[in-house]
């Protein structure tokens, strides 16, 4: 059962969970607040702790409310997109031909039919970006499922608002971000290792944690650079992830 701390404009949603310690937590991108306290812990505790840690509350949801956020693409000339994490200038190049993307060390040259309006080039660019994803998740996937010992029943790809991934414990899929795409590939493992996890222990829970601290040890690092990259141009209006955690 969930509870809610109301400490001025700040609104805490309390948990309690067979943890050891507390953890506060604000996420991206709207800066919500959660406290996982454990199980038996009085309300009056749990704010009393929140009202000591106000401070670096508002500290981390001024971060998130300062973080970039991509400008909605035109998909014009000389417009900048971001690929596994580097910056390519788009090329319009219009022929009497399907439709179709190249890639060289720069640019990112897209091919389409004369008169093609903004819908039709977003459409093929984002095709041509999931296809980029299809050839490269399989790969971490079987190599995390044997490090791991797990079996994935499969993967889905799909825009998110508000995670970088999810995990069906029940059916054995995890599910990606498709704007994974434009951040570091090591950012694309991290996720992929932290969905494959939740296969081996669903919650968040310590032995989750273990598991991430033994099989990916740079997962904070990973996990805090994905939380400082621009955003999506969509308004986010929900929360995932952990910015920080005490």
């Amino acid at each position: 059962m969930t509870e809610v701390i109301r400490l001025g404009d700040i609104e805490i949603a309390v948990t309690r969970k067979l943890v050891r310690n507390v953890h506060l937590s604000v996420h991206p991108p709207a800066g919500k607040v959660t406290l996982v306290a454990p199980s038996g812990t009085r309300l009056e505790v749990a704010r009393a702790y929140a009202i000591s840690r106000l401070g670096w509350i508002r500290e981390q949801q001024a971060k998130l409310l300062a973080q970039a956020r991509e400008t909605p693409r035109q998909f014009v000339e000389r417009e900048s997109h971001y690929l596994w994490g580097r910056r390519y200038l788009l090329s319009i190049v219009e022929q009497d031909a399907k439709p179709s993307v190249t890639l060289d060390h720069r640019r990112i040259v897209l091919s389409v039919r004369p008169g093609s309006g903004l819908a039709k080039r977003q459409e093929v660019m984002l095709e041509w970006s999931r296809s980029l994803l299809h050839e490269a998740v399989p790969a971490l996937i079987r190599k995390w499922e044997e490090r791991l010992g797990v079996k994935a029943s499969g993967y889905f790809l799909q825009r998110m608002k508000t995670k970088w991934g999810s995990c069906n414990h029940r059916a054995g899929s995890i599910r990606l971000n498709s704007e994974l795409v434009k951040k570091p590939r090591d950012l694309l493992e991290y996720v992929v290792v932290h969905e494959m996890l939740h296969l081996v222990e669903p919650t968040h829970s310590e032995r989750f944690v273990a598991l991430l601290d033994q099989h990916f040890p740079t997962w904070r690092e990973a996990r805090a650079e994905l939380n400082v990259l621009p955003l999506a141009a969509e308004t986010w209006n929900q929360s995932v992830g952990d910015v920080a955690r005490d």
